[in-house]
């Protein structure tokens, strides 16, 4: 194909004064209401009239880079996890630098948000993997097409993929009209697709391949073999041998024989003497064989560039959701985030850490969820409380919150408010490299250094027992530095600490503590509440160094 609908201007596709444009957007073209029917624009929507381009962007804002590394803090975060888990099966569509990017603007939050709610509709899920395995079935064919050795069985599995291709795009297209969608991005899609089936160049596309298709099917022809020598020769209304030869024999039949069957590659190759075969067959029929010769060449290109990157992107969607509905098949919530990017406020209900969730439901493991909130001028939570309490999963829950709220995607919990921060680090303890002459402590602050040396006012820092390796009494004033700094910046900082001091250093600071159960205080019970720290977390650390804890003195007292 020369030239596709996507490649066209706004101009030649209809712009917002063309009345069929107005029609395919929910516009009456007479009185410029919007028109009943199923694909009732959103308010607003009906006036952007902008190509499709991304169904993981608003036209005006830049999509997800294609090859977007993974940040440096998806480890200490176990997001690397949470994107194995998610795109799992999914290897063909590199789907995990679209789950490393976050988004820019809250627009595309939106966007994002409103397309995954209309695929929370099984209808239009449906529609959505019924076109997927369509196109998995297109790259199968393009693949095979590539592979195989000899001439016209490539092409013909060429012209398998391009006939599979058409189908699949008039098939979402079709769909997408009786579907309820209601998202902007589903929206221009299915607009584009109408616009991109009408187009000359894709009835050229139908019309060729149905062209010869038919042509080839119309080709007969037959087998002599005498011995090792096989003759092709033109079909002329000879018999079928071999049913006549069943005919003969059926008056024999006294009941089912036994079944001899053969197991076949579902993708068989052509042998040697299959091509040979084939190669005579076309010098008996050259006209349908040069057309196919001819297709190959004038529609090498027939995968549009937008079809196909859609293909790709709506796998982040699909992967996501069907991730979440596992989990929510066992009574864990999510929500869709109030992102924004004017406050700093921070609010979750019944939010729980979703990489430790699968490996605990995995495990049948029931799952312990927490709140949080910063409100006003709060910037920092301070999480203290005894060893193995949930204190370092808390904070990595409140990083996958906002990594996961910048991309876009519904998040754990029954409600969610969370700015759009610009940058997310996370200073967790490194194992010692032996070879490093500097020391454990000088590599923390030179980390933590450039973290702050980075961050901005609307950053993120995630800081988990920090600078433990030194005294208590230098990890209490290194930390009131590092807090300070944090503090004139303005950021957002979970901490992870034994040192209550910090829970108080600021008004800007907030005391949340990891509970025990009280009638048994060596069982944690998983909760991070809202709290004055109590001064028994390093107590607490300090007992358990000694064999002092509740569990251990009453293990000694029963011998």
């Amino acid at each position: 194909m020369k030239a596709s609908a996507s490649q066209r201007s706004p101009t030649e596709t209809g712009g917002p004064a063309d009345p069929a444009r107005r029609r395919q957007a929910g516009v009456d073209p007479g009185t410029g209401q919007p028109r009943p029917g199923r694909h009732h624009l959103p308010d607003g929507v009906a006036q952007l009239h902008v190509p499709f381009r991304s169904i993981l962007a608003v036209e005006e804002a830049t999509p997800a880079a294609a090859e977007e590394p993974e940040p440096e803090y998806f480890a200490d975060l176990h997001l690397n996890d949470i994107v194995t888990s998610v795109t799992a099966g999914r290897d063909a569509y590199d789907l995990r630098p679209f789950f490393h990017a976050r988004v820019r603007d809250v627009a595309t939050v939106q966007y994002r948000h409103d397309v995954f709610r209309d695929l929370e509709k099984e209808a239009v899920l449906r529609v959505i993997r019924a076109f997927s395995r369509q196109m998995l079935a297109v790259r199968e064919r393009l693949a095979r097409a590539a592979k195989v050795r000899y001439r016209y069985e490539a092409e013909r599995w060429f012209l398998d993929a391009a006939e599979a291709y058409t189908a699949a795009v008039v098939g979402l297209a079709r769909d997408l009209e009786t579907a309820e969608v209601q998202s902007t991005g589903l929206l221009a899609l299915a607009e584009f697709l109408n616009g991109h089936v009408a187009s000359d160049d894709f009835k050229r596309l139908t019309a060729d391949t149905e062209r010869v298709r038919a042509d080839l099917a119309e080709v007969r022809y037959r087998l002599r073999i005498e011995g090792g020598r096989v003759t092709v020769g033109r079909h002329d209304g000879e018999p079928d041998y071999g049913a006549e030869v069943l005919a003969s024999f059926e008056k024999f039949r006294q009941g089912a024989g036994k079944e001899y069957g053969f197991d076949f590659s579902p993708w068989p190759d052509m042998n040697h003497v299959e091509a040979a075969i084939l190669d005579r067959v076309a010098l008996l029929f050259p006209a349908p064989f040069a057309a196919l010769d001819d297709y190959r060449t004038n529609d090498a290109d027939f995968l549009d560039p937008t079809i196909a990157r859609f293909d790709r992107e709506i796998q982040f969607y699909v992967a996501y959701l069907e991730h979440v509905e596992r989990l929510r098949a066992t009574g864990l919530p999510f929500c869709y985030p109030d992102v924004n990017d004017r406050s700093k406020e921070i609010r979750g209900r019944a939010t729980f850490d979703l990489a430790l969730a699968a490996s605990l439901l995995a495990e049948q493991k029931p799952v312990v969820t927490n709140d949080l909130d910063l409100q006003g001028g709060e910037r920092i939570l301070v999480v203290s409380g005894p060893n193995q309490g949930g204190k370092t999963t808390f904070a990595r829950m409140v990083g996958q919150l906002h990594h996961l709220a910048a991309i876009g995607v519904p998040v754990p919990g029954t409600e969610s408010r969370l700015p759009l921060v610009d940058r997310i680090f996370a200073h967790f303890e490194r194992v010692e490299d032996v070879e490093d002459l500097a020391g454990k402590l000088e590599n923390d602050l030179r980390r933590i250094h450039a973290i702050l040396d980075d961050a901005t006012a609307e950053s993120l820092l995630i800081m988990n027992e920090s600078f433990s390796s030194t005294t208590l009494t230098d990890q209490l004033v290194i930390n009131n530095a590092v807090l300070r700094a944090i503090i004139d910046r303005g950021m957002i900082c979970v901490v992870v600490t034994f040192l209550d001091e910090l829970a108080s250093l600021d008004p800007s600071t907030v005391s949340m503590v990891s509970t025990v159960d009280p009638e048994e205080p060596a069982r944690r019970t998983f909760k991070i509440v809202r709290r004055p720290a109590d001064g028994l977390a390093y107590a607490m650390a300090i007992a358990e160094k000694h064999r002092l804890t509740y569990r251990r003195v009453k293990d000694r007292l029963r011998r």
